[in-house]
């Protein structure tokens, strides 16, 4: 059957070929449009935005202009960058445009395809956003391919981490925004807890190219992104619940060491329900109601802290505080907290101070906030692999974009060994061959702890590392000796500027460059090193004129004449470790060799000691392998085994794919409720008048009184007034006869509704009456925009808490996501009619001092927020880095009185303006 399937699509070409030739039509129209289009000076060339914009306002579709708006781009970019869009960029355009994934090799110039479709994307006027992987990337890119936008008269801006809401403001206003998918994402959830339009940043989601699209929206998307905040001091009800544990019996509870997991049986379930309601701490009949959420999750933790986790082998107790252990290293890691109250409950055990623990403030899904664009698309090298899960979660199709030239680069099979020395060994002994013929080599390995075993390596064997915080001196220690020098780079993804000028130079003649598979993307490898970025890093300030430009031709041949070396000696060899989970970053390392039909090499090493190998039974190909004679030293090549690792890492893909969608299925329960309350937001924030809002919910909060104590159809004897007359004073602030009403005579519960009603209508009249309309106008729109927001963050955390323990369901036989959608559900509910009861407590309880300005000239003071993303590699914090990276940047010259000349502050650097304090509560507080 494989057979005929090739077979066909050697007669009929595949459907992604098939789809390709459908844009040659366009292509041709565009290039028919190139003669003309070179005869216009530049500003005829530029009047065309404003002619295309005309069109587009009397009623043009932008499908109309597709052929004109490429053209004009594909001659700007020849005018401002000396570039010509090859007809296969413009076939990846053209996909960008219609919405869709283009995957293209490395060195294709992925960057300049995405000028054309953001170009007439721009038009509308709606903003473009350009998402990239890093800080570096955005920025290069902005002014890079800004030069472009700029020719043809768009605007063009930049959200980089630590800038402040106005400049962010002013980024998001251009016509074309670059920015990190965490800064677009983290500054929608930011936008939605201001309490005011104009200081919000962000306009609308209209259209997004997202660059390395398979990095951001599957890589990063396994985690979410989240802003947090200290919550108060709750150090009681942990001790409170930490005291419950010693008093179970081994009955009451079940340990699962294997699985780190701990929970409590029948019995348990019934003591703890007696003990919490002897402390007043259980709401309704059983411990798992759902009020009782967070008392349940807190218990669980408890329990974890002290049947699971051990003093001095999972953490230590130093200078009062708990420290935890890491169990690969055995290392103290001061600074890391277990999260979800679980270090908390360690502290209480412990009897040291219990630290508050954060809270959520707002989280959202890389899923669910790509979602929001109007129209989405993506492009990378690698995207195929991942085809199912971009159109099953995003909608997005990939479509395969032929090299402009052919790929010339050798892939051979991959060689396996039987012991990770024997593969180390045999990597060594090829980097010293490649060494010897002046070959340059990638070595992509898949952690840094891997990296850094390899260099140890090479320095057993005489190389030495090259410093690269000298990035100026990184060519001429791989050219010493002409190439031959026992010298070696290593890069891994943390310092993104590094890396790209580590990145430039791994093509030089001889150069060795060890790499973290995921480190440096986003840069070409280019045979003899990267023109530009040497001239840049050698002439830096250099003043145009003879001189420069003497230097410029003498570096631009030096270069040219290293390419031919590079080329003689079969271009860059690139070395996999071993291989990944995923066949997609395999290919990305592959993809690193063979650029614009460039020679090129690439082998895999792996051992029976692998992580992969040992998924399918390594143990058995051990023992087959000594019984065939396989000696130290020899390995095993056959496309056999190729194709046998290729299904085990499709079986792991799938088993990821599948975790991602179960993660995306729950968290869309909480979007829906995120959309809601963030729509509902941006309606209160932009109501000029509330009063009928506020009044519905004042009727509403009556009729649940009424309801919660006269029962439908009862007798007035029957009805519980002395509780409804408390709750109405509670609640509306009213002391009404209520128990008198009772004893009338035809008295029922409609006519009790409409005399709470006006009585509640005329005690806040008198208050509109007592201050006047604009003071109360401002103060129902402040109370509801802060009762909400407060609300909603007990509410976000609820959520979590009823997500870590709705598992158990299961074990009665029941959904847990249909369970989790029904209590959410009700949770939701709860939320809202809270909302309506505190909202018209407190209008009807507030009481304003008369020559006070009006309360909401000054927005209210949000709580100190920290942007969170664990990078689900290596579980680092990558809003955290960032922070410490922009505190350690190189001091300049700020005029405390001048905010111009601050540059970038970090959120936790003292102010430059000298007062002493944090910049984040100081000239950096939010808006």
């Amino acid at each position: 059957m494989a057979g005929l399937g090739a077979l066909a699509r050697k007669i009929f070409g595949s459907s992604n070929d098939r789809k390709v030739k459908s844009y040659r039509a366009q292509v041709e129209k565009i290039n028919a449009l190139e003669p003309e289009l070179q005869g216009l000076t530049d500003d005829q060339l530029r009047a065309r935005t404003a002619e295309f914009r005309e069109q587009l306002k009397n009623g043009a579709k932008l499908d109309d202009l597709i052929a004109p708006a490429f053209a004009t781009v594909r001659e700007a970019a020849k005018r401002a960058l000396g570039q010509r869009h090859y007809d296969v960029q413009l076939i990846g355009g053209l996909v960008l445009y219609e919405g869709r994934i283009a995957e293209m090799r490395t060195g294709e110039g992925k960057t300049l395809v995405g000028t054309a479709p953001v170009y007439l994307n721009a038009l509308t006027g709606r903003g473009v956003h350009v998402v990239t992987v890093n800080d570096y990337l955005a920025q290069r890119d902005s002014d890079w391919m800004g030069q472009v936008y700029r020719f043809l008269g768009l605007t063009v801006g930049c959200i980089t981490h630590g800038l402040t809401d106005d400049e962010r403001r002013a980024a998001y206003a251009a016509d074309v925004t670059y920015g990190t998918n965490n800064e677009f994402g983290f500054d929608y959830l930011r936008d939605n807890m201001k309490h005011d339009r104009q200081s919000m940043t962000q306009r609308e989601h209209a259209f997004a190219i997202v660059d390395e699209v398979d990095s951001i929206l599957i890589d990063e998307a396994r985690t979410p992104l989240i802003i947090s905040g200290p919550l108060e001091d709750r150090s009681e009800f942990y001790n409170t619940v930490d005291a419950f544990i010693p008093l179970l019996t081994e009955e009451d509870f079940e340990l699962d060491e294997k699985q780190r997991s701990a929970t409590f049986t029948e019995a348990g379930n019934e003591r703890l329900e007696q003990l919490l309601s002897e402390a007043d701490l259980l709401k309704g009949e059983s411990l798992y109601d759902v009020e009782n959420v967070a008392v349940v999750h807190h218990l669980q933790q408890a329990l974890k802290a002290h049947k699971l986790f051990q003093r001095d082998k999972d953490y230590i107790v130093r200078n009062g505080e708990v420290v935890i252990i890491d169990e690969f290293t055995g290392r103290m890691m001061p600074g890391r907290r277990f999260s979800e109250g679980l270090h908390q409950a360690l502290e209480a055990r412990e009897k040291v101070r219990i630290q508050p623990e954060n809270q959520t403030l707002a989280s959202i899904t890389f899923q669910n906030y790509f979602r929001m664009y109007d129209k989405l698309a993506g492009m990378t090298g690698t995207a195929s692999t991942e085809a199912d899960e971009f159109m099953d979660i995003y909608g997005l199709e990939v479509i395969e974009i032929p090299t402009n030239l052919p790929v010339s680069r050798i892939d051979d099979d991959d060689e396996v060994y039987r012991t990770f020395e024997e593969k180390y060994a045999a990597i060594v002994k090829l980097i010293d061959d490649c060494k010897e013929r002046g070959q340059p080599v990638l070595v992509g390995t898949t952690s840094i702890e891997k990296s850094e075993y390899l260099a140890g390596l090479l320095k057993k064997h005489g190389y030495t590392q090259i410093d690269v915080s000298e990035p100026a001196a990184i060519a001429s220690a791989h050219m010493k000796d002409g190439g031959k020098a026992k010298v070696f780079t290593v890069l891994n993804a943390r310092y993104h500027e590094q890396e790209a000028s580590i990145v430039a130079q791994a093509g030089l003649p001889g150069a060795v460059t060890i790499a973290t598979n995921m480190a440096g993307r986003g840069t070409d490898i280019q045979l003899g090193g990267n023109a530009d970025m040497q001239i840049a890093l050698e002439l830096g300030d250099m003043p145009e004129g003879d001189e420069r430009t003497r230097r410029e031709q003498e570096i631009k041949d030096l270069v040219e004449e290293r390419k031919k070396q590079g080329l003689g000696a079969g271009g860059l060899y690139v070395i996999g470790t071993e291989r990944h989970e995923s066949r997609r970053i395999d290919n990305q390392l592959r993809g690193r060799s063979g650029r614009q039909g460039d020679p090129g090499h690439s082998k895999f090493f792996l051992s029976l000691q692998d992580d992969l190998m040992r998924i399918f039974g390594s143990e058995r190909m051990d023992s087959m392998l000594q019984k065939l004679g396989l000696e130290e030293g020899e390995a095993i090549i056959h496309p056999w085994i190729n194709r046998a690792l290729e299904k085990a890492q499709q079986k792991v893909e799938s088993r990821n794919f599948d975790i991602r969608k179960n993660l995306l299925k729950f968290d869309n329960v909480m979007n829906d409720q995120r959309k809601v309350v963030f729509e509902q937001r941006i309606e209160l924030m932009d109501g000029e008048h509330l009063q009928e809002t506020v009044a519905d919910m004042r009727h509403d909060v009556v009729e649940d009184l009424v309801a919660r104590h006269i029962p439908e159809k009862a007798y007035p004897e029957q009805w519980d007034t002395d509780g409804l007359q408390e709750s109405v004073r509670e609640t509306l602030n009213l002391d009404l006869p209520v128990k008198d009403w009772a004893e009338e005579e035809g008295i029922a519960d409609e006519e009790v509704k409409d005399r709470l009603r006006r009585a509640a209508d005329e005690a806040m009249a008198q208050k509109v009456a007592k201050y006047g309309p604009d003071i109360v106008r401002q103060l129902e729109k402040m109370l509801l925009l802060q009762t909400l927001d407060n609300l909603w963050r007990e509410h976000l955390a609820n959520l979590d808490h009823l997500r870590s323990v709705i598992g158990f369901r299961g074990y009665a036989q029941r959904d847990p996501l249909q369970e989790y959608k029904t209590e959410a559900f009700t949770l939701f509910e709860g939320m809202l009619t809270q909302l309506r009861e505190t909202t018209t407590s407190q209008l009807l309880r507030v009481e304003l001092v008369q020559d006070q300005a009006p309360p909401l000239q000054q927005a209210p003071e949000l709580p100190e927020m920290h942007g969170h993303h664990i990078d689900a590699t290596t579980g680092v914090d990558e809003m955290e880095l960032a922070d410490q990276m922009l505190a350690h940047q190189p001091a300049v010259a700020r005029d405390p009185n001048d905010p111009s000349t601050w540059g970038k502050v970090g959120r936790n650097e003292a102010c430059p303006c000298g007062s002493g304090r944090k910049y984040k509560h100081c000239h950096g507080a939010l808006n």
